[in-house]
């Protein structure tokens, strides 16, 4: 086997870590303000839209929990009266 093919060779990590000792603070501020001007931001309608998906799954989630709460309460009670 030749000297390269036994090279341990270090897998690519997934997440980037930022090398702020290098670069310093200043530097990482301007990554920060570049990679932010690199992001597709919602128009108006879609944030919105989108606030009010929320908001609807949110209250379908409260109703249905309530409605558990409720139906395990009234279990609870009714098998604690029956004995």
């Amino acid at each position: 086997m030749s000297q390269e093919n036994k090279k341990e060779i270090d897998p690519p990590s997934s997440v980037a870590i930022p090398n702020i000792q290098k670069r310093g603070f200043k530097g990482f501020l301007k990554d920060v303000k570049r990679e932010l001007k690199q992001v597709q931001w919602p128009t108006r309608s879609e944030a919105n839209r989108l606030t009010g998906v929320v908001l609807v799954v949110c209250l379908i989630t409260t109703a249905i929990l309530f409605g558990l709460s409720i139906g395990i309460d009234y279990a609870f009670k009714y098998i604690m009266h029956s004995k």
